[in-house]
């Protein structure tokens, strides 16, 4: 299978924007078990602002947008530093992709980054994307690599693509607010009160929120991809969604 993985910031850092070890060290080995078994890995991976909030010692994420920038521009650093450095210890290497929405919507750029991610997979490198958010704009103010994910995942065609955050999947209403909250399992088509019932994000440092997964699902299941969203405070919870065991909410692609 080919699988895109996509995790968030409030899964590889703490509340203080400063590194979760124990998180990303799991993530790093469970992902390189993953791709030992034979299945081709993309990552995309959120976090740059978030850890560079906790290198400068910012006390809160950044409102303005230089200053986000220059966030995303030490963070980006400190996150490769550490995907190449865990990944290195099972064997694997690692390639970064810096991407805009432009780069995805302008016909020769897409071709461009399409060819060269395939070509990695060939070479068995694993693709970590990302936002460049250094020079970006409006990705920053949108939706934290969900509707990315979803636009890398169908531009590759991945069998699947998974997105790891704080909350277990798609709810029958805000499960922070709502004890009567029930877990959706499948859906085969997004409805008006789902897109009515998704919040805002669920962390200080993030940005991305149900609504900008709801999307992301859109652009996959209109595309026959079918997508996962489960929570990432376990990485191992990967395994349990390739041995196809109930794990969060899926969306159902629509085959053609």
């Amino acid at each position: 299978m080919r699988i895109a993985v996509k995790v968030g910031t409030s899964t590889l850092t703490h509340p203080s924007g400063h590194l979760n070890i124990r998180h990303v060290e799991e993530l790093c080995k469970v992902l390189s078990d993953v791709k030992n078994a034979g299945h081709e890995v993309i990552l995309i991976s959120s976090g740059a602002i978030g850890m560079g909030v906790g290198k400068l010692n910012l006390t809160a994420r950044p409102t303005d947008m230089p200053t986000k920038q220059a966030a995303a521009a030490v963070g980006q650093c400190e996150l490769m530093y550490v995907y190449d450095k865990q990944f290195s210890e099972y064997n694997h290497t690692v390639a970064q992709i810096l991407l805009t929405g432009e780069d995805l919507r302008e016909t020769q750029r897409h071709a461009n980054f399409t060819n060269t991610l395939q070509r990695l997979l060939e070479l068995g490198a694993l693709p970590v994307i990302n936002e460049n958010d250094t020079v970006s704009t409006v990705e920053i103010a949108v939706g934290d690599n969900d509707t990315l994910s979803a636009l890398v995942a169908v531009s590759v065609k991945a069998d699947l693509l998974i997105i790891l955050s704080d909350i277990d999947g798609l709810y029958t209403a805000d499960p922070r607010k709502d004890a009567n909250a029930r877990l959706i399992s499948e859906v085969h088509e997004i409805t008006q009160d789902m897109l009515d019932n998704a919040g805002g994000s669920g962390t200080m440092l993030s940005t991305g929120g149900m609504a900008t997964k709801l999307s992301a699902a859109k652009i996959c299941m209109d595309a026959g991809t079918d997508m996962i969203i489960a929570n990432g405070a376990q990485p191992s919870v990967l395994y349990d969604i390739l041995d196809k065991k109930s794990v969060g909410t899926t969306f159902k692609g629509r085959k053609i």
